[in-house]
């Protein structure tokens, strides 16, 4: 087959209108798991404190004679726990001549930038609460950090050999050798919360071990499906001797981690909330920072716990 001679062809012709679809498409995860599992708390110090406290042991020795003499037992004070406020933020600036212009898929290029500088943040943020951050007090060249949810747990635990838990005074998880997570070391976790008293509702892991979850098959395990699947990824439940426990598929904690949390003992506290603030200009740009304050609360890490240095293949 020929072309007719001398049709003039789109390869000849240099003014036709651009097909652009005023559509724009975006894969990057922007789910963030454990912050839409937890509470929200207001802070008023870039250093927050709260008090933990327990009960005095179980005794099946607390039976008296009638009549018996009193004496007031000793009590034990509140812990105090703390954790420093961080700040999250992006700033984004686009020219004047830009703001002018009509772009495709979008009415407004800052409001565009400022929606996806938004989501990154949180992102970011969702990173620090779930990976195996210390906590930075900060100074005048040193950025504050918030201690995150690795670096606090240290009474349910299981970890590799040469594992060891965060210090008292924040610093993160030592990590240890891995090992295959197992269906025994997630039972064996869950039963350590029980038995400090904690009811663990979730059960989050990256890809790799999010898998092999799915793969447990004991006697004793069943599967549904959980309620508000809408707020992550993907979302599954185990069933244990303990309870019942989402499984949540979580993207942006660390591949050898598995956490098993009670939400509810667990909160993210705002110094500042999310803001959009006008930056003075400095030329022909609008400039906007966008940002939060923030830190974790661990309302009562007995509640929850890990199961640290699993292989990630």
């Amino acid at each position: 087959m020929t072309k007719v001679t001398n049709a003039f062809a789109t390869y000849d012709v240099v003014g036709n209108r651009e097909d652009l679809t005023n559509m724009i498409y975006m894969i990057s995860p922007t789910e963030t798991p454990f912050q839409s599992s937890v509470g929200r708390e207001p802070v008023t110090s870039t250093l927050h404190e709260w008090q933990t406290d327990a009960l005095a042991t179980v005794s099946t020795a607390n039976a008296r004679l009638q009549g018996d003499t009193k004496s007031a037992a000793s009590l034990t004070a509140t812990t105090r726990a703390s954790n420093r406020t961080q700040i999250s933020d992006k700033t984004v600036a686009i020219t004047g001549t830009q703001l002018a212009m009509d772009p495709a898929g979008r009415a407004n290029e800052m409001a565009h930038q400022v929606m996806k500088a938004g989501l990154e943040i949180r992102r970011d943020m969702e990173a620090s609460m779930v990976q195996n951050q210390g906590i930075v007090a900060g100074g005048t060249t040193t950025a504050p950090k918030a201690r995150s949810y690795c670096a606090w747990i240290a009474t349910n635990d299981s970890r590799g050999v040469n594992g060891s838990d965060g210090s008292s005074t924040g610093a993160a998880a030592t990590s240890g050798t891995q090992r295959t997570f197992t269906e025994a070391l997630l039972k064996n976790v869950l039963q350590l919360c029980y038995t400090a008293g904690g009811n663990p509702d979730t059960i989050s892991a990256n890809v790799v071990n999010r898998q092999k979850i799915s793969g447990f098959g004991g006697n004793q395990t069943r599967y549904g499906q959980a309620e508000r699947r809408e707020l992550v990824a993907t979302v599954g439940l185990y069933v244990s001797d303990f309870g019942e426990h989402k499984i949540v598929c979580n993207r942006f904690q660390r591949e050898r981690d598995v956490l098993v949390y009670e939400s509810d003992k667990w909160a993210v506290g705002f110094l500042r909330p999310f803001t959009d603030v006008e930056l003075a200009k400095t030329g022909d740009a609008e400039t906007r920072l966008i940002g939060s304050e923030w830190t974790l609360i661990a309302r009562n890490q007995a509640s929850s716990g890990i199961v640290a240095d699993c292989t990630t293949s």
